[in-house]
């Protein structure tokens, strides 16, 4: 096969041709099923439980399609997500264009969410990072930016895990595959984080 391709789960696949509505969706079969999602959930919602109930804040970002889901998430915490409850301190960093544009115009948008993390992120903290491929430089940058800052650290990711994934101390690794496949697997699992974060500082 000639030309730009991406890999699914199984197989490239040319992003010219046209594939029908099965096998789309038998990409999709099967992947909120991995047998490491719910260790890996487990430890994150520790994580955001006992920053909460210790008075820290949670702090999220990413590129593209994560930075909707980082944003999305947060407002879960913020606001809330099934339950009433009060609000909790949970921010998206790319909520702020005047920042994101400055601090990437003056000092590289590799630099952006770390500069954003140095300003922000305090002992206690949690940082998500968000990255599909787990590479994306600035968001490998930022947890290594709120590591430094002495939060705890968590990236969701996926192909494999990647830089991402290496300098956090706690880790959602989605599936391998386009972009697309592994945000829905970041989304999905990021609400089930929600309702059991939720159900900890409620119920326990």
């Amino acid at each position: 096969m000639s030309g730009p391709e991406v890999r699914t789960m199984s197989r490239p696949v040319d992003p010219r041709g046209r594939r029908p509505f099965h096998e789309l969706l038998a990409d999709r079969k099967g992947q909120l099923d991995k047998p490491h999602y719910p260790e890996q959930v487990a430890a994150i919602v520790a994580a955001l439980v006992d920053a909460f109930r210790n008075g820290n804040k949670v702090l999220w970002f990413g590129n593209g399609g994560s930075a909707a889901d980082a944003q999305h998430l947060a407002a879960e915490f913020s606001g809330r997500f099934l339950r009433e409850r009060k609000g909790l301190p949970s921010e998206a960093l790319t909520v702020n264009t005047s920042a994101v544009t400055a601090i990437s115009n003056d000092f590289g948008y590799e630099h952006l969410f770390a500069r954003m993390v140095e300003a922000m992120a305090k002992p206690g903290d949690v940082v998500v990072g968000i990255t599909t491929s787990g590479t994306s430089k600035n968001v490998v940058r930022g947890l290594e930016a709120a590591r430094a800052a002495g939060a705890t650290t968590v990236a969701f990711t996926g192909n494999g895990g990647g830089p991402a994934a290496d300098v956090s101390d706690l880790v959602l690794i989605g599936p391998d595959g386009y972009s697309a496949i592994v945000q829905e697997v970041h989304i999905t699992m990021g609400h089930i984080i929600c309702d059991l974060v939720e159900q900890e500082l409620i119920f326990a």
